[in-house]
């Protein structure tokens, strides 16, 4: 039976945030971060881990009680590749995992579910990742047997070279959920964000 876990990404340094943490914001009450982890915990039935890096200790507390693995990325300031290379070494025991990121609270339950319905019924032994109007969207879906060659690139390790360069081992998903798609990188994004949220529109 598959078995599907999940690594988060919540190492980065939120430089375009300004003075704050992107991953501590508010989303209905609880840091975003927290947020994102239980959607994932609501929607798959293997580990989920956390790699966090920047401002480690506060991600952690945001955290408190959770059922994750927390990563601690040593590396996180050479940036994304790393943090993924991080979450691919301490990968969940799970026949595929995906690999999301920490600041993308549209995401709910029920459009992972469906991105791992699509995944199951495509060609599950490929890198699955959602894909609307030539936009790559997040998270992606890495088969288990597929970790050890995203690990061989020691320079830039992970998943966007590697799948850009093998495009015989992906397959894109066709997913219109806005989730997969938009992120809170900048003050405007968050501010778009909240205002949808407050007009009671599915962001």
């Amino acid at each position: 039976m598959d078995r599907i876990g999940a690594i988060i990404l919540a190492a980065g340094l939120s430089r375009r945030m300004k003075e704050r943490n992107k991953l501590l914001l508010p989303i209905g009450g609880v840091p975003m971060i927290r947020h994102v982890v239980e959607t994932y915990l609501a929607a798959i039935d293997g580990e989920v881990c956390v790699v966090t890096g920047f401002e480690a200790v506060r991600v952690d507390a945001a955290l408190a009680g959770l059922p994750v693995r927390l990563v601690h990325n040593e590396d996180f300031e050479k940036g994304q590749p790393f943090s993924v290379r991080a979450g691919l070494l301490e990968a969940p025991n799970a026949t595929h995992f995906l690999i999301g990121l920490g600041d993308q609270p549209q995401i709910k339950a029920g459009d992972l579910r469906a991105l791992i319905k699509a995944h199951l019924n495509g060609d599950p032994a490929k890198i699955s990742i959602p894909y609307q109007g030539g936009l790559r969207g997040n998270p992606i879906i890495v088969p288990w047997g597929m970790r050890a060659r995203l690990l061989s690139d020691k320079a830039n390790p992970g998943c966007g070279k590697f799948t850009r360069a093998n495009p015989d081992l992906v397959q894109h998903v066709p997913l219109s959920q806005p989730g997969f798609f938009n992120d809170i990188d900048t003050p405007a994004a968050f501010a778009a964000y909240q205002k949808i949220a407050s007009e009671g529109v599915r962001p």
